[in-house]
C-alpha cells in the first residue's frame, strides 16, 4: 500500500467534472490536491464508452469548457475519440498530470468529526482530505437488468459502456437491448456487419435528424486566428437552447410542432406501417431525451433487422425471448440499458457525520443543496449532483456553474480560518428541493406521460434541472453561509502554566 497522503482537496473522478474541478483549483491558487481515478487514464464516460458510432448529441463548441476552447473540432457533433483527445489535451495544458492518482479506485470515504477531515481508502493507498469533491458522474456505472436465464447464456454478453473490442460481431446474430442514446448510435454502426440484428425496444424514443457536418478548414482557421468568432458561435448555440427551455419546463404543449417534425422523420425512412407504429412513441416529445440520428431509422428498415416491441422477457439457453413471446437464437447480447443514475454506487462508499452511508441517507430519494452539498456530510461536494442534469443543452455549462460554487465554498473556508468545515443545514436542503420539485410538476418530464430514467423509484425527477442554465449559474454563483452550520475542530487541551511562586515553593520543599 502507498504511504498515507493528506491534501487540502481530494477530487474523485477524471471526466469533465473532475478535470474541470482540478483546473479551477489551480486557477484559485490551490495546488494541494489529488484527483483519484479508478482507471488507468482520464476521460470518464468518454473513456469508458468506446462503442461503434459513439458521439455526442450536443454541438462540439458548446460541449467544451469556456476556459479551454477548441478551435479545431473536426465536426459540428464530435465523436468519442475527439472528445477524449480534448480531455487529454486539457489535462496537459493545465498541468494536471502531477495531481492524478490513476488506478486508485475509492473503496471507502469516512468523515472524521474530531479531525474535521475525510479518511479515504483506495485500492492503491490511503488519503485524508479537508474537502472531497465527488465528480464520479451519473453515467459511470452501467446498469444491466436482472433477466431470467441470462446466466445460462453461452454466447457473448457485454454492456455498451464496456464494449468488447476483441469480439468480432461480423456475421453474428446479435440482440441489442434498449433504445436509448447509445443504442441508436450502435444499431446503424453494426447493422451492415452482422448477419441478424434483433432490437428489443421497451419504449420507442423520439428521434430527430442530426445536423452534423465536417467543420471546414477555413472555419477552423478563423476560430484559431480570431477566437472571438468561436466564442460567438458558442454563444449562439447556448442562446438557442436557452430559448427552448420554456417549452420543456413550463409549456409542454408548445412541443407539438416538434413532435410533428419527429413523426415526419419516422415516415421518411419507415415505409412499413406496422414497423412505423412500433417506432412511434405514445408520450409527449421531450418527456424522454430527444435523440439525434440520420441513420437509426434507415438501419431499422433493413431486411436483417427485427424490432421486438415490449423488451426482453427472458433468456433460454441461447434463445432470447421477447415480452411478445417471440423467440430468437443469438450469438451475442449487447445491453444499452443505461446507468445507475438515481442509485449511484458511490453512495454506498461514503459515510457521514452520523456514521450512515450516503446511500442510506438517500434511501427515500436523492437530494442536495444547489446540486452540490448534502446535510450530514460536511465538506463533501458533488459535481453533477441531484437535479443538475439537462434535457436539451450542454452539461458543461452546469459543471462550470458548480465549479463556481466549489470555488466560493473553498474561499469561505479560508475566510473562516483554522480547522473549519461547512455542514449543509437540513432545513436549507429541504427548502431547496421543495422548490425544485414544485417547479418540476409542470415540466414535460413529469407531465409528458412517460417513465424515464430521469425518475427515481418514487416517481420523483431527481435528475434534471427545471430551468435555464443561466438561472442555475445565478443560483450557484456564491455560497450563502446562512444555509450552513460552521463546524470547528475541538481545541487541544493545554496544561495551565504553574505560577512561579508555587513552582519555587515546590522545589524548596523537594530540596528539604
Amino acid at each position: 500500500m502507498a504511504k498515507h497522503e493528506h491534501v487540502r482537496v481530494a477530487v474523485i473522478g477524471s471526466g469533465f467534472g473532475g478535470l474541470g474541478a482540478a483546473v479551477r483549483l489551480r486557477r484559485e491558487g490551490i495546488t494541494d490536491f489529488v484527483v483519484l481515478e479508478r482507471a488507468d487514464s482520464v476521460g470518464g464516460t468518454w473513456r469508458d464508452n468506446s462503442y461503434p458510432g459513439c458521439a455526442c448529441d450536443v454541438p462540439s463548441h458548446l460541449y467544451s469548457f469556456s476556459f479551454a476552447p477548441n478551435p479545431d473540432w473536426p465536426r459540428t457533433f464530435s465523436g468519442q475519440r475527439h472528445i477524449r483527445a480534448y480531455l487529454e489535451h486539457v489535462t496537459d495544458t493545465f498541468g494536471l498530470r502531477p495531481h492524478l492518482r490513476l488506478n486508485h479506485e475509492v473503496e471507502r470515504m469516512e468523515w472524521d468529526a474530531d479531525e474535521l477531515r475525510w479518511r479515504i481508502e483506495t485500492s492503491s493507498g490511503s488519503f485524508s482530505a479537508d474537502v472531497v469533491v465527488s465528480a464520479t458522474g451519473p453515467l459511470s456505472d452501467p446498469k444491466i437488468p436482472d433477466v431470467p436465464g441470462l446466466d445460462g447464456f453461452t454466447g457473448k454478453v457485454f454492456h455498451s459502456a464496456r464494449w468488447d473490442h476483441d469480439y468480432d460481431l461480423r456475421g453474428k446474430r446479435v440482440a441489442m437491448i434498449g433504445t436509448g442514446a447509445s443504442a441508436i448510435q450502435i444499431v446503424p454502426a453494426i447493422q451492415p456487419e452482422v448477419a441478424k440484428l434483433t432490437l428489443f425496444q421497451r419504449t420507442p424514443p423520439w428521434v430527430m435528424p442530426r445536423m452534423d457536418r465536417a467543420i471546414s478548414g477555413p472555419e477552423r482557421w478563423l476560430h484559431r486566428k480570431l477566437p472571438v468568432t468561436a466564442t460567438l458561435r458558442r454563444g449562439i448555440l447556448w442562446g438557442i437552447r436557452e430559448l427552448q427551455v420554456g417549452a420543456f419546463t413550463k409549456h409542454p404543449g408548445e412541443l407539438g410542432l416538434v413532435e410533428k417534425l419527429a413523426k415526419a422523420n419516422i415516415a421518411k425512412s419507415i415505409k412499413d406501417p406496422e414497423l412505423r407504429a412500433k417506432l412511434t412513441p405514445s408520450y409527449r416529445i421531450g418527456c424522454k431525451r430527444i435523440l439525434l440520428s440520420n441513420a437509426y431509422y434507415p438501419a431499422l428498415a433493413r431486411p436483417n433487422v427485427d424490432v421486438v416491441a415490449g423488451g426482453l422477457k427472458e433468456v433460454r439457453g441461447n434463445v432470447v425471448v421477447g415480452s411478445d413471446g417471440s423467440e430468437t437464437e443469438v450469438d451475442a447480447i449487447v445491453f444499452g440499458t443505461g446507468f445507475h443514475v438515481t442509485d449511484m454506487p458511490v453512495a454506498d462508499l461514503v459515510f457521514g457525520a452520523d456514521g450512515r452511508s450516503l446511500a442510506e441517507h438517500w434511501k427515500d430519494g436523492v437530494q442536495s443543496l444547489r446540486g452540490a452539498t448534502v446535510d450530514g456530510f460536511p465538506n463533501w461536494m458533488t459535481i453533477i449532483g441531484p437535479n443538475t442534469g439537462l434535457g436539451n443543452s450542454s452539461m458543461i455549462l452546469m459543471i462550470e456553474s458548480q465549479l463556481n460554487y466549489m470555488a466560493d465554498y473553498l474561499r469561505q473556508l479560508n475566510v473562516l480560518g483554522g480547522r473549519a468545515a461547512l455542514a449543509a443545514r437540513p432545513s436549507a436542503v429541504n427548502a431547496w428541493n421543495r422548490k425544485v420539485q414544485n417547479r418540476m410538476e409542470r415540466t414535460v418530464w413529469k407531465a409528458g406521460g412517460c417513465d424515464s430514467w430521469y425518475l427515481d423509484a418514487n416517481g420523483r425527477n431527481t435528475t434534471l434541472w427545471p430551468g435555464t442554465t443561466g438561472e442555475f449559474r445565478r443560483e450557484t454563483r456564491q455560497v450563502d453561509l446562512s444555509e450552513y452550520e460552521v463546524l470547528r475542530a475541538p481545541e487541544p487541551v493545554r496544561a495551565t502554566p504553574e505560577p512561579a511562586a508555587r513552582r519555587a515553593a515546590r522545589k524548596k520543599e523537594a530540596a528539604s
